[in-house]
């Protein structure tokens, strides 16, 4: 009799129907924030899942009712000045306080168990760190997906912007004046000077004339940058991010502070890295841009952010019990994945691959050749033209892709290696596997003739049939080589060393394969194009540079990789 109701009570629950109720929720300055609360009619007390966006709460309702199922009560809110919510919306300028006041809120319910995570991607991410930071009650763990915690650092990689990434995502979130018409994208992003494009698109944009007018991390940033924060969090945290996310570099940072540095030791140990072959928008996916990666490339992330919130917010005993790896990373090539302590993984060295030509590397049908032998004598200089008004395009430009469509992902480069003003460099074909995971970097001995020019990297694996995979990106910018707060003008002429960082990047270059360095002027539009005068952000003024790199015994230029 005992077990028939056991039984009767678990299919009732199973049955139940899914709720929602719609509250404005008040913040400390009286604005009210539309905000979901997804209920089981049979839980009457559990923990919280807390999700916080500016792209409308009402598409989670999927994702709501899925874990409002699995024991939780999902609750989706849209950020101030976004959707059903009052107030302005400036990007993540109230995230941190509304955050705080939400968790507030949150855990004087009766149904709140007192326990409340919070989860989702990219802003949503953000947000999390935001709140997190201001130690809200309640917070008991995150699962920050693909996103930051200092928002200059996401915006530029050695001192170029992501440009196409910041005008396309303002511009999708800013209201656009009645009776305007955008400006075609491709001229808006070429327009100079730089602090103007906001009107290039067709109007006016004070937040990204901000972002673009401030390309040094001065105190503009101070107040988004979370970083020295995070070791004081004593907060279980899964992050999960791609190889070709724009956020790449920050999301393992991220990880790394929390898993080396921050004060807690218990804090340290609940933290958990994803890292696959994914780009922004498609994460656990197995086709990313034009590369297959197969099934294993495929990851549920519901289930990974449930087993999370099992673990943490409910203290399940059999969650708990359960073993994870700190790091778990899949290696594109042979697409395997493998579980590590850290990151980088322990067992990898870090290998100098040599730069050497004659002189001639232009174009994949050059004369440059990448080799783990450094050069034994003088080399010849390879130079190419850097024109600020043709570029050289982060993707080859189809009929399909237009320079405006520039993806981070995977696609094939050959096309662009056919142009002048890129420099390639490429090994022997690979008679045995060559495997490397960790963070690669760039060491380039580098000159110009104008007062400032960008170095644009990129680490390809060339497939037998041709098809060149971008499989890491880096870009710097002259004048930023040695401090991105205090900028020096380039001395024509001048050789400096400078280093390029390539990010995270877990590969194997397989057998009958090689591997390529591209290097160029320009990674645009996924990057601001140099105008290679010095001049700052404000300045309309283009010149064309003339590039050099240096390989020769007193000049090492390499890309250095975590050899296994």
């Amino acid at each position: 009799m005992k077990t028939l109701v056991i039984y009767l009570l678990l299919a009732t629950s199973a049955l139940a129907e899914v709720k929602t109720e719609t509250i404005s929720v008040p913040m400390r300055d009286g604005i009210k924030l539309a905000t979901d609360v997804y209920r089981d009619d049979a839980v009457s007390k559990a923990p919280v899942v807390l999700m916080r966006t500016p792209y409308d709460r009402t598409k989670q309702k999927g994702s709501a009712e899925r874990f409002a199922k699995a024991g939780y009560i999902f609750i989706v809110q849209d950020c101030r000045g976004t959707r059903g919510s009052e107030g302005e919306m400036a990007p993540y300028n109230n995230e941190g306080q509304d955050g705080y006041d939400t968790l507030e809120w949150i855990t004087r319910q009766p149904w709140c168990s007192g326990r409340v995570g919070m989860m989702g991607g990219s802003y949503v991410g953000a947000v999390q760190w935001q709140a997190a930071v201001e130690n809200p009650p309640g917070l008991s763990a995150i699962a920050p997906q693909a996103t930051w915690s200092s928002f200059y650092r996401n915006l530029y990689l050695g001192g170029s912007v992501r440009l196409a990434l910041i005008s396309g995502w303002i511009a999708g979130n800013t209201a656009k004046p009645e009776g305007v018409n955008p400006a075609d994208m491709d001229g808006a992003l070429m327009h100079l000077p730089l602090s103007d494009v906001d009107e290039a698109i067709g109007w006016p944009m004070p937040w990204l004339d901000a972002y673009l007018t401030h390309p040094e991390p001065d105190g503009f940033w101070t107040r988004l940058d979370l970083t020295p924060r995070l070791p004081d969090l004593k907060l279980p945290a899964l992050h999960v991010v791609g190889y070709y996310d724009f956020f790449s570099r920050e999301s393992v940072d991220n990880f790394r502070i929390m898993q080396q540095q921050a004060h807690d030791p218990e804090a340290r140990r609940q933290q958990r890295l994803i890292l696959g072959p994914w780009d922004h928008g498609s994460v656990g996916k197995t086709k990313v841009a034009e590369v297959e990666f197969g099934p294993e490339a495929a990851i549920d992330t519901f289930a990974l952010q449930i087993d999370w919130f099992d673990r943490h917010l409910k203290q399940d005993p059999a969650a708990l019990a359960k073993p994870f790896s700190p790091v778990r990373y899949f290696s594109m090539g042979d697409n395997v994945w493998h579980d590590a302590e850290t990151w980088p993984p322990a067992g990898f060295t870090a290998t100098p691959f040599y730069l050497s030509s004659k002189g001639k590397a232009n174009s994949r049908n050059g004369d440059g050749i990448l080799t783990r032998e450094s050069p034994a004598e003088d080399e010849s200089a390879d130079s190419f033209l850097a024109n600020p008004a043709n570029p050289t395009p982060s993707c080859p430009v189809t009929e399909t892709r237009p320079l405006k469509a520039a993806v981070w992902g995977p696609v094939d480069q050959s096309a662009t290696e056919d142009r002048d003003d890129v420099l390639v460099y490429t090994s022997e074909v690979m008679n045995a596997p060559l495997t490397f995971a960790g963070n690669a970097e760039a060491k380039l001995h580098v000159s110009t003739d104008t007062l400032d020019a960008d170095w644009a990297v990129k680490l390809i694996d060339v497939h037998p049939d041709g098809f060149a995979q971008n499989i890491a990106r880096g870009i710097l910018r002259g004048r930023y080589r040695d401090s991105l707060l205090n900028p020096q003008s380039m001395k024509p002429g001048e050789v400096v060393e400078i280093t390029v960082d390539l990010g995270p990047v877990a590969a194997t270059i397989a057998r009958g394969h090689q591997l390529r360095v591209d290097i160029s002027g320009a990674d645009f539009p996924l990057y601001d194009r140099n105008p290679n005068t010095g001049e700052g952000p404000f300045s309309g003024r283009t010149v064309i540079a003339r590039e050099q790199v240096h390989h020769h015994p007193g000049a090492l230029s390499r890309v250095v990789l975590p050899v296994q």
